[in-house]
């Protein structure tokens, strides 16, 4: 699939290459035959590629000019990170008691803080709605609600991320499995073997015997497929009940998880009316998008069309072949000689981000320095501009041949 990234002219290693890398790496990445790069280019220049990936590689097909490097003088942006980060399942427990404060607490002490920088459950009260029992040897109690408040405050459009059916799961189960499926939503297996070593190291430094490790991780192991399909089951009621206010890339993530899941009846339900959801949202976008390029022709607008087509709703949405058909016929034919100079370079900008790119034949070039140097720049991506100049294109370089035993 072609792709458009930016490069950074490195060495000229022959008469007829150039050595690159991507812009603001450091090493080399590959080589560019002469005829690509625009004329007038030098060591250091940036330059927008249009790629071909392939298990041989990257294959660059075309080059233009852009702008300075990425990783070049760049100013260094700084990033407030608000909240504590710490995910809220709506039940606290602990897989095993803290040591208990000694001596009294003198005024302005603070209870100590865990790992993850909040204060241990230890030294603190419940929290409202939540009720800690597994350090106590009881049964954890699921927060009352079915939905955790969204962390932070002040975004609008961020549904809940519901806990009903992990609060379900952690109901049904006994003592002795419910701080191992708390680890396990935490952070999978990985977060089990690290409580489990947590807790043998404080077991020796006191002197007492450490856990069973391969009961733990017994348990653990028979908990997954529960825990993973409560966890897919809150992300799916939560983008059901955000409806339209779920973004895309959201949706999409939850329904392409399903496929790793091992769902059950009402699993396989939900999972079906997302699948449908998203469908219906992805073509009523794709027709939206079709419809206003449309009426952008209609219009006799064709720098207005070829910008809306340039910015498909999705990655993998394709202009149906009369509309492009259409698109680049009627841009081929607003950029002729006569054409104001300021609208043809308003158009080639336009064509050059299009989809059309390829297809589009200009019928002329007004005669100025400017315009004729932004075609010749122009060239490798409008295919048509080089006759007009006079130019051959080279044909793509041939594809590796990997010789397996």
């Amino acid at each position: 699939m072609v792709q458009r990234i930016e490069i950074q002219l490195t060495a000229h290693v022959a008469d007829d290459q150039w050595s690159w890398r991507a812009a603001g790496a450091r090493e080399p990445r590959g080589v560019v035959a002469n005829a690509l790069v625009p004329d007038g280019a030098k060591e250091g220049d940036v330059l927008k590629a249009e790629i071909e990936r392939s298990l041989e590689g990257i294959e660059i097909t075309s080059l233009m000019a852009s702008g300075p490097a990425k990783g070049a003088e760049q100013p260094k942006a700084t990033i407030e990170l608000l909240g504590s980060g710490r995910q809220q399942t709506g039940v606290s427990w602990s897989l095993a008691p803290k040591a208990k404060r000694s001596g009294p607490r003198r005024d302005g002490d603070r209870p100590p803080r865990g790992r993850d920088g909040e204060r241990s459950n230890s030294t603190r009260g419940p929290d409202r709605g939540e009720r800690s029992g597994a350090s106590s040897g009881g049964r954890a109690r699921p927060s009352s609600g079915g939905s955790a408040r969204p962390e932070g405050r002040g975004r609008p459009h961020v549904p809940a991320q519901s806990t009903e059916h992990r609060n379900a799961l952690l109901a049904s189960l006994d003592s002795a499995q419910l701080a191992i499926a708390e680890q396990l939503f935490r952070g999978g297996i990985p977060a089990v073997r690290q409580a489990i070593d947590e807790q043998n190291a404080q077991a020796r430094s006191e002197g007492r015997p450490p856990a069973s490790t391969e009961a733990i991780m017994g348990i653990a192991e028979g908990l997954v497929p529960l825990t993973t399909l409560a966890a897919w089951k809150d992300r799916a009621h939560t983008a059901q009940v955000a409806g339209k206010e779920t973004r895309l890339r959201d949706l999409r993530a939850v329904v392409a998880s399903s496929r790793s899941v091992s769902l059950d009846e009402e699993g396989k339900a939900m999972a079906k009316a997302l699948r449908e959801s998203l469908d219906q949202r992805v073509k009523s976008l794709s027709d939206d998008w079709v419809a206003r390029i449309t009426t952008a022709l209609d219009e006799h607008k064709v720098v207005d069309a070829l910008k809306v087509a340039s910015r498909s709703p999705e990655h993998s949405t394709r202009l149906p072949a009369e509309v492009a058909t259409r698109l680049a016929q009627e841009a081929g034919e607003a950029m002729t000689k006569e054409t104001d100079p300021r609208l043809w370079m308003s158009l080639l900008d336009a064509v050059i981000d299009a989809p059309v790119r390829r297809i589009v034949k200009p019928q002329g070039i007004p005669p100025e320095a400017d315009v004729e140097i932004a075609a010749r720049n122009a060239a490798g991506l409008v295919p048509a501009l080089a006759s007009l100049l006079g130019l051959r294109i080279p044909p793509p370089p041939p594809r590796r041949v990997v010789h397996r035993p």
